[in-house]
């Protein structure tokens, strides 16, 4: 396995040149397709397939349940652009994405077997003890209070809360600098939770999604978004000149892949399945050709998490 050096951490200040949007309009809803530097889609890192198994045998009730119904049903985000994103015509597209199809694989699951299921961030637990979905991928960061409610497989990547503000924001240099002013998150979200500490002295804001927050950062109704940085890079790369991320990370986010808590058997597998395609180059490849494009460089995946 490659060592862990977070892409959570790398340089963001390449973010104002790197990608411009799919039109005229600063739509913090529509995904980019296009470097600014004029490069054409021929140019820029092909995504890899992904090799499906067969005669997958574990003592999982989960994967059980979706051998029968001839489908695994994974709940992502669908604003979150190169992480998990879809468009109008309904295509998924991202990281997460991307990490979504490489565990199905190892599971036995075709692309057109896997039903993907928009689950928001204040949602996920209720859906995953609910049945509702067999596995959750969507920037989910593992955490003790989680653990109590959810299983946890990975992690896959390490994030860090940081902040995104306007371009010409002088004023926010990190999380100490915010007192007085109005930063906006999703609500449930552990960068909203580490933000409302007193320590800070800010006011929140809390949303749906984070496009909501994003929308209320360009109209100037909100001083500062804060979620991963990750999540943050693919905002700003969005509306090149108009935002940027701060890049002072102040928390460590390990995003993993949630599924039901007792389901011990499904977790190693799905936990190989990580290890697996990040040492066989998989991983790497799907992040430089969706997240990558924000300008930030694959670290690696953090060591994995057993227990």
């Amino acid at each position: 396995m490659k060592p862990c050096k977070s892409a959570a951490f790398a340089a963001v200040t390449v973010l104002a040149i790197t990608l411009t949007a799919t039109s005229c309009s600063a739509d913090p809803g529509s995904p980019d397709s296009a470097p600014s530097d004029g490069t054409t889609a021929a140019d820029r890192p092909r995504l890899p397939t992904y090799e499906v198994a067969t005669g997958v045998s574990i003592d999982s009730p989960t994967l059980e349940r979706a051998q029968k119904a001839g489908k695994i049903v994974i709940g992502v985000k669908n604003d979150q652009p190169f992480l998990g994103f879809q468009d109008e015509s309904g295509q998924r597209s991202g990281f997460d994405i991307e990490v979504a199809k490489m565990v199905a694989a190892d599971l036995g699951f075709a692309p057109r077997h896997i039903e993907f299921k928009t689950i928001d961030t204040g949602k996920r637990e209720a859906a995953i003890a609910a049945g509702q979905v067999d596995l959750y991928v969507g920037t989910y960061t593992i955490n003790e209070e989680r653990k109590k409610k959810v299983g946890f497989a990975g992690p896959y990547y390490l994030a860090g809360a940081d902040l995104l503000v306007r371009a010409d924001d002088r004023t926010i240099g990190g999380p100490y600098s915010l007192q007085g002013k109005t930063v906006c998150s999703v609500t449930g979200a552990t960068a909203l939770k580490e933000i409302q500490k007193e320590e800070y002295n800010t006011t929140t804001v809390g949303t749906e999604k984070y496009s909501q927050c994003v929308d209320k950062l360009l109209k100037g109704e909100v001083d500062a978004v804060t979620t991963d940085d990750a999540i943050l890079m693919g905002y700003a790369a969005q509306v090149p000149g108009k935002l940027k991320v701060v890049g002072n990370p102040f928390t460590e986010e390990p995003y993993g892949i949630g599924m039901n808590k007792d389901d011990t058997a499904l977790r190693e597998a799905v936990s190989d399945a990580i290890e697996e395609h990040d040492a066989n180059g998989d991983q790497e490849k799907a992040y430089d050709a969706t997240l990558g494009l924000s300008g930030s460089k694959y670290g690696g995946t953090p060591t994995v998490d057993r227990y």
